[in-house]
């Protein structure tokens, strides 16, 4: 569409983008001419999400980092600054879920995930603020969470958690931002096809068919659309919020909703592995 265009010759940093929602985004903002910055642990990965951009006649800078850790992020601005002059766009994106009944989460699996889905999304929100108002007050982040940040579900208590998290601080960092030109943006996914959620012994493959998995395109669309209209939440497919907001209205039967929902998908799941 003619609107991606507008992306071209921008900066745009992807965290996470070594594999699934964030390989994708940096792809496709690749493939329309961004300047893309692409953020994960493993170089190697990166490298080659790097090449599949040059080769599509793109720019790709790589700056290997573990957005757990604060200086490392601050560094990526300012490398990502140096290379192309400024920051325009940053999608938040890292993640990392580990399922588990909240009856038997374990702590360290819990503060795993809270390393990176809170305080590794925190450093980068606070990074590319300081970024963006030194460069002038304007540009855009997309801080990717969740649907499960709007309604607790099992077994995903723990990624929940963390998740809610991250839909409050971009809530409170929105209104914070709101006299400034810097927009801050939430795409919420719902069961998405990546690694995260992916693999035979994967807990979530037996409560959830993954035929069902959404492709990690759709959340790309949306968080084009989060950038480029200003918009400030999306979900994925759209609407999909909507038993939030029946959940604030009608705790007790959405409660009901989501049990009898996870036992017809488990019933699903188990029909698809034996056809």
């Amino acid at each position: 569409m003619a609107w991606f265009e507008d992306f071209r010759g921008k900066c745009v940093i992807v965290t996470g983008a070594s594999s699934g929602i964030g390989r994708e985004t940096a792809l496709a903002f690749g493939s329309v001419g961004a300047h893309v910055v692409l953020v994960a642990r493993r170089r190697g990965a990166l490298d080659a999400v790097a090449a599949q951009i040059r080769e599509a006649g793109g720019q790709a800078l790589v700056a290997p980092a573990d957005v757990t850790h604060q200086p490392a992020v601050y560094d990526v601005m300012l490398d990502a600054r140096d290379a192309f002059g400024r920051v325009d766009l940053v999608v938040n994106n890292a993640g990392v879920l580990i399922p588990s009944p909240v009856e038997s989460l374990e702590p360290a699996d819990l503060e795993a995930m809270l390393k990176v889905n809170v305080y590794g999304a925190l450093f980068v929100m606070q990074a590319a603020v300081r970024q963006m108002r030194e460069q002038g007050g304007d540009g855009t982040i997309v801080n990717v969470a969740s649907l499960a940040g709007r309604r607790g579900v099992t077994p995903l208590g723990g990624y929940c958690a963390t998740k809610f998290a991250l839909v409050g601080l971009t809530e409170a960092l929105r209104t914070e931002l709101r006299d400034t030109r810097i927009h801050v943006g939430l795409v919420l996914p719902g069961i998405i096809e990546t690694p995260m959620a992916h693999g035979p012994d994967h807990e979530l493959e037996q409560l959830w068919p993954a035929r069902l998995n959404m492709p990690a395109s759709w959340v790309v669309w949306a968080i084009f659309a989060a950038a480029r209209f200003r918009l400030v939440e999306i979900s994925v497919p759209p609407g999909a919020a909507t038993l939030e907001k029946l959940g604030a209205l009608a705790p007790g039967i959405t409660d009901s909703m989501v049990y009898w929902g996870a036992q017809a998908s488990q019933w699903l799941s188990r029909l698809l592995r034996r056809s």
